[in-house]
């Protein structure tokens, strides 16, 4: 088993501080390895050292990530920058990622908390209630899914009789 295999063992086996140590190394040894700095990333996320996570992220996307890693990196930077309060890089990261993954909900739902922190209430909304009526399989919100998605861009539309 290679450094990188144990690393993710330790993480899978909730070792977060032991794994970290390892893909620490790693990353200091590998700079041009697109993996293992998103890994090294993500450890640094799972401690709540999301400053120190952010280098990690930017470098791994920079480098190029596989398809479902590249997922990873832009969801966890962009909700990385959200967390430290750089709200806009986070909507620029989220967005990023959205133009090459436009089906990814989950890249949906973070880029939403990034409209709520910028005060885009109504687009938060929006992309929220979008969201749920398209994905939800309870019975009573699909009864209604057409109206939650015709309303979910006019929240703010008074519908008067003339």
């Amino acid at each position: 088993m290679d450094n990188l295999e144990m690393a993710l063992s330790l993480r899978h086996q909730k070792e977060f501080v032991k794994s970290n140590r390892l893909l620490m190394n790693l990353a200091k040894e590998n700079l041009n390895d697109a993996v293992i700095q998103y890994q090294c990333a993500w450890s640094l996320d799972i401690l709540g050292l999301e400053v120190k996570a952010v280098p990690h992220y930017e470098a791994a996307l920079k480098l190029g990530l596989p398809d479902e890693d590249a997922k990873g990196a832009f969801l966890g930077l962009g909700s990385t920058y959200r967390t430290i309060g750089e709200y806009e890089k986070s909507k620029r990261t989220l967005e990023a990622g959205l133009a090459r993954f436009p089906e990814d909900k989950a890249l949906l739902v973070f880029r939403a908390m990034s409209f709520y922190n910028l005060g885009q209430h109504d687009l938060a909304m929006e992309s929220l209630l979008k969201i749920i009526a398209e994905t939800s399989k309870d019975r009573e919100i699909q009864s209604y899914a057409k109206a939650i998605e015709f309303y979910s861009d006019k929240l703010d539309k008074i519908f008067l009789e003339s």
